[in-house]
């Protein structure tokens, strides 16, 4: 993509309403801009950071069998009416009346609508389990929306359901999901922390919480060091990964225990702030037994299948990635999200051989390189190239050219390499 014919609106200023590094970067950079309170719309590059944050976690979450589909966004009230959540939910629901004065709702989640869904499609033990996901637009009413991404009232999730004959089979339903967003945080190139947490409206007695380290967190956290050795890329045994996540000590403020905490060695204890981008949940038969899904079991008697929710908030880990990677310049996108792998910078418009390299960069990278050919002083290049933090920056000034060399940087830690054209190409893409 040409810098010159792309909508990536930059900002020199810094918008005065926004409150937090990632809300000021993200507007900043061209990624979003606000349409109404807590509601964004999401430019050429912030949308192209979303997709691949939602492939990452498209491809772990098939990965551990589970089944894509898509639910809709507006529900009836009767489904929340069945389990006994509309009245409970609070005015976080937005709620709507349609022409024929039926009552509708902007869903938060959907517990209700896919209870329904595979109530109505499987009758017997032999088609449990079952663990289908989408990920959509959802919308709650928050009182006061704010941080950006992080608290805005739209925005997009990954959602997960499980369906199983037993406990037993619930629990490993769970363990599955734990490594898969381990894996999915460990790929995005964040440290995330599992701790246990509250289930809230969703319901059910066991839940844990991710959280992303960053300096800005919503909430403090303190861990064990010995997370920070964990590779869930590596892991193959469920039990023995569950275990290992469950047991190292990890809480947020609220759950904090000092008790505990004082028996780990001064040298492994953690503390810092952390970013929500995630939970899971194991309610049992809540949803199944209220909404009367049951299946036949192999003796002939119902069965209240046991369920439980897995929830990752995909365009709030945009906002927590920044908060988690970012410097005095802007963003530092790690490379697996970042909207192009590298920015071109032609510091000599209208030279021909520094016009010749750019134009073999940008055919060669494709859809992973922006190229910079605005008539601009080498300086505002730089500046935008930090400030939308792409992983390396191509630099092809006329001296270089003129010897078939260009210089290139690596965002995240400044270092600076000349190269023949072809060897920065494959160091870019490898």
């Amino acid at each position: 993509m040409r810098l010159s014919q792309s909508l990536i609106p930059t900002l020199k200023e810094t918008p005065s309403d926004a409150q937090i590094v990632s809300h000021r970067l993200m507007l900043r950079a061209g990624l979003i801009r606000q349409m109404a309170s807590g509601i964004y719309a999401w430019l050429p590059a912030g949308h192209r950071v979303l997709s691949k944050i939602a492939q990452i976690v498209r491809e772990e979450q098939d990965a551990v069998g589970a089944q894509e589909m898509l639910m809709p966004t507006i529900q009836s009230a009767d489904l929340w009416r069945e389990s006994g959540r509309y009245d409970a939910y609070g005015k976080e629901m937005l709620r709507i009346t349609d022409r024929h004065e039926r009552e509708l709702l902007y869903g938060p989640t959907n517990e209700e609508m896919i209870t329904v869904l595979v109530r109505d499609s499987i009758k017997s033990y032999r088609d449990l389990p079952q663990l289908p996901y989408h990920i959509q637009w959802k919308f709650r009413d928050e009182v006061r929306p704010r941080f950006g991404v992080l608290r805005g009232r739209e925005f997009l999730m990954k959602d997960a359901y499980s369906f199983d004959l037993d406990y037993a089979g619930a629990l490993i339903a769970y363990k599955k999901m734990m490594l898969a967003y381990m894996r999915t945080f460990q790929r995005m190139g964040i440290t995330a922390i599992p701790m246990r947490a509250d289930t809230g409206q969703i319901g059910g007695d066991l839940s844990h919480e991710f959280h992303v380290l960053a300096p800005t967190g919503e909430s403090g956290v303190f861990y064990d060091a010995s997370f920070e050795a964990g590779n869930a890329m590596a892991a193959t045994d469920v039990e023995a990964f569950y275990q290992q996540m469950t047991t190292i000590y990890a809480a947020t403020d609220e759950k904090h225990d000092t008790a505990l905490w004082d028996q780990i060695p001064a040298e492994r204890r953690r503390e810092g702030r952390g970013i929500e981008v995630g939970q899971i949940f194991y309610f049992g038969k809540k949803y199944s037994e209220a909404m009367s899904f049951a299946v036949t079991g192999p003796d002939g008697r119902k069965i209240f299948p046991e369920m439980g929710s897995y929830g990752i908030g995909v365009s709030r880990l945009v906002g927590a990635i920044i908060e988690a990677r970012h410097d005095d310049a802007g963003i530092i996108w790690p490379d697996a999200v970042a909207p192009f792998r590298a920015a071109i910078l032609n510091l000599r418009q209208g030279d021909a051989a520094t016009d010749g390299i750019c134009e073999t960069l940008h055919h060669q990278l494709g859809a992973d390189g922006l190229y910079d050919d605005r008539d601009e002083r080498a300086g505002a290049k730089f500046a935008e190239a930090d400030l939308m933090g792409h992983p390396w920056q191509i630099i092809v000034g006329p001296r270089g050219a003129a010897n078939g060399q260009v210089e290139l940087k690596r965002r995240a830690t400044g270092e600076r390499f000349e190269l023949a054209v072809q060897d920065a190409l494959s160091k870019v893409l490898g």
